[in-house]
C-alpha cells in the first residue's frame, strides 16, 4: 500500500478518509471494517498490513483494521440546490486549518472540492462532482471532511481518529452528488459524527460514522 502525495491531508501526511479507504480495500473483508489512525498516514511510504495491523517500513503502528457488525450511520439527505446554498457558508472559505486538502481544501484545484456548510438544523452539506477516477477510497474521503466540519472551529482543528463506512455503490465519473454531515455528540476532545453520500437521484452511496479528535 502507498499513500500518493496528491491525496494528502495536513501538509506531509495522507487524507483521512483516503487513508482508511486504501487501508480497508487492502483488509478485503466481506463486510464493513473500522479503520483507527495510530498516527498520521505518511505519504509516498510503501504501508505493509498484517493481521488488521498497517505498518510502515521501520515497523510503526499506523492504523488497526477490524471488521464491525453493521454502520447505522445514515444522515438524511437534501437536494443540490440547498447543498449548494450550504456550500457557499463553508468557514473553510476563510479560515481553514489545512487549505491543501485533498478533500475539502480550497486552495487544491485538482481535489475533490467538497466544502461543506452549516444548515439551519445543525448539519452540514455540500455538492460533490465525482472526478473521472472513482473508488472505495474516493467514497471514504468524500464521506470524512463533512463529518469534521460540524465540529470544526476557529482556531481549534480537529483531526480523524476513526472512521468505519459502508460503500453501497459508486458514483460514474462526473456525477453531481451531495453529502451530508451530522453531529451526534463531543465528549471532551472526542466528537462522534456521521456522513452519508447521495447520488445524482438521491440513491444512498455510502455512509460512515467516525471519531474526531481536537489537537
Amino acid at each position: 500500500m502507498r499513500i500518493e502525495s496528491r491525496y494528502n491531508g495536513p501538509s506531509g501526511s495522507g487524507n483521512g478518509g483516503w487513508s482508511a479507504g486504501v487501508f480497508a480495500a487492502s483488509a478485503g473483508g466481506p463486510g464493513p471494517v473500522e479503520v483507527t489512525l495510530r498516527r498520521p498516514p505518511p505519504l509516498e511510504t510503501a504501508l505493509t498490513m498484517v493481521d488488521g495491523e498497517v505498518r510502515d517500513p521501520a515497523g510503526e503502528l499506523v492504523a488497526e483494521v477490524r471488521p464491525v457488525g453493521t454502520v447505522d450511520a445514515v444522515v438524511p439527505p437534501v437536494d443540490r440546490d440547498t447543498a449548494i446554498d450550504a456550500s457557499t457558508r463553508y468557514p473553510g472559505l476563510v479560515e481553514h486549518p489545512f487549505p491543501d486538502c485533498y478533500v475539502c481544501g480550497p486552495h487544491r484545484a485538482d481535489g475533490l472540492r467538497i466544502f461543506p456548510g452549516r444548515l439551519p438544523d445543525g448539519r452540514t452539506a455540500a455538492p460533490f462532482r465525482a472526478p473521472e477516477q472513482v473508488s472505495d477510497a474516493t467514497v471514504w474521503a468524500a464521506l470524512d471532511c463533512p463529518g469534521g466540519w460540524t465540529v470544526l472551529t476557529p482556531g481549534r482543528p480537529y483531526l480523524l481518529g476513526r472512521i468505519a463506512a459502508v460503500v453501497t455503490a459508486l458514483p460514474s465519473p462526473g456525477d453531481e452528488c451531495v453529502v451530508t454531515g451530522a453531529l451526534i455528540r463531543a465528549e471532551g476532545r472526542k466528537a462522534l459524527v456521521h456522513t452519508s453520500l447521495y447520488g445524482p437521484d438521491g440513491a444512498l452511496l455510502g455512509a460512515a460514522r467516525a471519531t474526531w479528535i481536537a489537537r
